[in-house]
Order: structure tokens, then sequence, then C-alpha cells
């Protein structure tokens, strides 16, 4: 750690251990605060936030800024999407049915609407398509994860020096909004319609959480994990190289996450390996080892937010969020709930609609519970939109982004 020329530099190390440390203080604030436990707001985005706050004010009071070095933050954010690819079994798609495809391509579409919205009014202030596109499907749909991974590349190739902060603050009140919305919209259709839920039916609540409930994870299990996802970084790297000499420039997380799923969906599931057990996908490892690269990834990237660098931008970042909260209001009510049939299962795939399309798939699977609890069960919601919101979507933004892009 030095200071110089009022900033200090903080060196990887006390990097990562400031956001192990952010951890748990936005474990500690979450467990006080009932408001933030409705919203389903991360952990990491509670902590990041207090300290990125109180960074700013040390700023403001004695003109000292505070940079870290996010060096080994990319690395956490490649295991991450490689743990998805891993956990991605092409078999699920065949349980959503024509259900799963209808909300496929409703959500695909709003993708390019939600993109097109952004650029739209960023372009009525003058500003560059790529400020748009940080608060389209970069940050809202998206999420933190995708912000925070394009974030740089966007602030590289199209001279925009906080593009970091805005896509981080897009996505921190777009998850907010997703969680404000998802409840009231299926209430609201579920009250005009008079439509009833299955309440005499178990609740899918909290899926993965219960899959993982008392099973204990072995350092002999964590091993398997790593060992895994390295095999997939290996592929995922040559992966990238070859689509670089192609002309085609994608982040290395992109290209792990397609490693990933090529060799879980296409390794035979009795061929032997040298642990001795079966390939880790979907098991408890797995998760533990994504819920920590993405925990002290997003701790360590909002803790750095330099927030001082939006106050110009304020009336911009706004006035997006405000079109883009209102359009996903009208997809969800004009233009899902039809399509997924005007039942109740619909309304409650409206609710985790809400929050895929300002938030995050925590924040989806957070408002159909809520829902569920209220009214009875639906299982057919809680199969298909954990599906779009943990699979395709990174697909197509991956596809999405780099097109709308390459148009600035």
């Amino acid at each position: 750690m030095t200071f110089a020329d009022s900033t200090l530099y903080v060196d990887s190390f006390l990097s990562v251990t400031l956001g192990i440390l952010v951890l748990f203080i936005g474990r500690r604030i979450n467990g006080a605060s009932k408001l933030l436990k409705e919203f389903s707001i991360p952990t990491p985005v509670s902590g990041g936030l207090l300290i990125s706050v109180t960074i700013a004010l040390i700023y403001f009071t004695f003109d000292v800024a505070v940079e870290f070095d996010m060096a080994a933050r990319d690395g956490l954010l490649v295991y991450f999407f490689t743990t998805i690819g891993i956990n991605a079994s092409l078999k699920d798609l065949l349980k959503g049915g024509k259900p799963l495809i209808i909300l496929l391509l409703i959500t695909i579409g709003y993708m390019v609407i939600q993109n097109l919205t952004g650029i739209t009014v960023a372009s009525l202030f003058g500003l560059s398509g790529a400020v748009g596109m940080l608060g389209g499907s970069v940050s809202l749909i998206g999420g933190h994860g995708t912000a925070i991974a394009w974030a740089p590349k966007i602030a590289e190739s199209h001279q925009i020096e906080n593009a970091m902060e805005i896509g981080v603050a897009c996505a921190t009140f777009g998850l907010i909004l997703a969680s404000l919305m998802g409840g009231p919209i299926a209430k609201f259709l579920i009250k005009k319609h008079q439509l009833k839920g299955n309440t005499d039916e178990q609740l899918e609540v909290g899926v993965t959480n219960d899959q993982i409930e008392d099973k204990r994870v072995d350092y002999m299990d964590f091993l398997d994990a790593i060992l895994a996802i390295h095999v997939c970084l290996v592929l995922g790297y040559f992966i990238n190289q070859g689509i670089g000499q192609l002309g085609l420039d994608l982040p290395l997380f992109v290209s792990c996450l397609f490693a990933g799923i090529l060799v879980t969906n296409l390794t035979p599931k009795g061929l032997p390996r040298i642990t001795g057990t079966a390939w880790p996908a979907r098991k408890p490892a797995m998760a533990m080892v994504a819920d920590i690269s993405l925990g002290t990834f997003l701790a360590m990237s909002l803790m750095s937010m330099q927030l001082w660098t939006l106050f110009e931008l304020a009336g911009p970042i706004f006035t997006i969020l405000a079109a883009q909260f209102v359009i996903a209001i009208l997809i969800n009510l004009f233009v899902v709930f039809p399509a997924m049939g005007k039942n109740y299962d619909a309304a409650v795939v409206c609710a985790g609609f809400g929050g895929i399309s300002l938030g995050s798939t925590p924040t989806a699977m957070a408002n159909m519970s809520a829902v569920a609890k209220r009214y009875g069960a639906s299982h057919l919601a809680f199969i298909i939109v954990p599906l779009v919101c943990a699979f395709f979507i990174d697909l197509a933004n991956a596809v999405l982004i780099p097109y709308f892009l390459g148009k600035f």
C-alpha cells in the first residue's frame, strides 16, 4: 500500500482481503435490515456500496482518492462464469417445453428493446450509444457481473472512463426496481383475473439451497470442483485464441463459459476420471466455488467504485432507468402474461420476469417465492424462469453486446 499524488494505492493482496471483509460487512448489514432482506439485495452489494460511499466521503473531505489493484478480481470473474457453463445441462431444456421457448424468445426480444431504449435516451443527452448500452442489457438484464465484466472493454474502446461506475450504478438501482416490480405486478394480475394457485402443493422455494442443505463438502470435493474448472479454463483459453484468429474479440469469461457447457454436455457419464468421482456439475462444491468467486468479485468491484465521477451523469442515468422501468412493466403486462397463457402460472412467471428484466436470477426467484408463499405453488414458473435467467441470458448477451457496441 502506497500513497502518492493524493491517491492511496492498495495492492492486490490487500484488495482481496478487503473484498472478503466487505462480504462479512454486507452480511451483517443485511441481517440487521428487513428492507434489504425483502428486496433481496445481495450481500456484496450492501457491503460494497457502504465502503464505496465511505471512500467517496473521504475524497470530498480530504481530497484523497483510493485506488485498488483489481488483478485478482478478473480471475474470479472467469471462475464464476466457468461454473455456470459446467452446471448447464442441455437436457433440462426439454422440461420447460413450449412455455420455455416462448419466454426465451420474449426475453431475447426484450433485450434488444432494452438496448435500443438505453441508446435512445443516451442520445437525447448527447452521449455515446455505449453509455446507453451500460444502461441496457449490459447492466440491467445482465446484472452486476456482466456490467463489471464488460465495463473495462467499453471504457477502453469507447473512451468512457467511468464506465464501471455507470454500469454498477445502473445494475444496483435496477436490482431495487426489479424487487419492487415483481410482486405488485403478480398481485395485480391475480386479483384482476381472479386466478388461484395450487395451495395444497409443496412450494419450490430455494431449490438450490434445498439441494445442498445437510450435505457436507470436504476438501477433496472442493479440489475436484477446482480441477474441473481448471480443465475448462484451459479449453476456454484455446477457444478464445481460436476466436481471436477469426477476428472476433470476446472476453475470456465468455469462452470459458462455452468450454464448461461443451465439457459437461459432451463428456460421457461413464468416462473414468482420475478423481474416481463423477463430473462435479451441480454439486455443492461447485456451488460453493461459484458463491465464493462471484461474491468476492462483486465485493471488490463495488468497493472500488469512484462514485464522485457519476455526478455529471446523474440526470441521464436516472432518465434511462425510469424509461427502462416503464417499458419493463408494459412488456410484462401486455406481452409476457398473454403469451404465457393468462393463468396463475403466467402471473408467477411475470413476477419472475420482473426480476429478470431489471435485476438478477436471485431477484427473480425471490419475487416468485414471495408470490407462491401467498397464493400457491407454480411448478412451471420455477422450471422455466431459472433456465432462462441462469443460462440463456448470458449466452444472448455475449452475442448482443458486441453487436450493438460495434455500431458506435
